[in-house]
């Protein structure tokens, strides 16, 4: 007769999730892991495998939970540039406020560790990189169709470069950057892209 689970896999691995994004899942042991969720390492193993089995869930959760809405949003609305920018703002006030203030984006921390090498974890890295600048790129083609691009901004590049700037703003903000520096650095890029009238 198989075990029955005396514990919910899905609020226990929302309990990891915001362990690894605090302390970082690379400097988190499984003894960490065991003490947070107060699970066995044997239940831990039998329910998510090894931890980068976990790691990816984690990754997983995080991504469908956090981030692809977030992405839909700015993807579905329309605005072009105004879009983009308001992006950036909600990003830099949850990154330097609130409950998760400081604690970066558990995606790009994940990106800045070697363990982003195993191919578990690096397709849900790979998947939350292409959903960020698909969003991204569809702000920046909402923006051209209304004539607020500059001429010959390569869109594909400009939508790499905006998902290269939320990581930035990410990494800095975990290390202490005021939120005033941030959004002027989105600024300057955004200004790079679109025409007077836009600003």
């Amino acid at each position: 007769m198989p075990d029955v689970k005396h514990f919910d896999p899905e609020a226990t691995l929302d309990r990891v999730v915001d362990l690894f994004w605090e302390r970082g899942a690379d400097t988190t042991g499984i003894a960490d892991i065991v003490k947070a969720t107060g699970l066995s390492r044997s239940s831990l193993y039998a329910t998510f495998g090894g931890k980068a089995q976990l790691q990816a869930a984690a990754l997983g959760r995080y991504l469908e939970r956090r981030s692809r809405p977030v992405f839909d949003a700015l993807a579905a609305d329309g605005r072009g540039v105004p879009a983009i920018a308001a992006f950036f703002e909600r990003l830099v006030a949850a990154r330097c406020s609130g409950e998760h203030a400081r604690w970066g984006c558990l995606v790009t921390n994940t990106h800045a560790t070697g363990i982003g090498g195993l191919p578990e974890i690096r397709d849900v890295l790979d998947r939350h990189h292409d959903a960020l600048r698909s969003a991204m790129r569809a702000a920046l083609e909402a923006a051209h169709a209304a004539g607020r691009l500059r001429p010959g901004v390569d869109v594909e590049a400009a939508a790499e470069a905006l998902a290269l700037q939320a990581y930035a703003v990410n990494l800095r903000s975990r290390a202490g950057a005021e939120p005033a520096a941030l959004l002027a650095a989105v600024r300057a890029v955004l200004n790079g892209f679109t025409t007077t009238e836009e600003r």
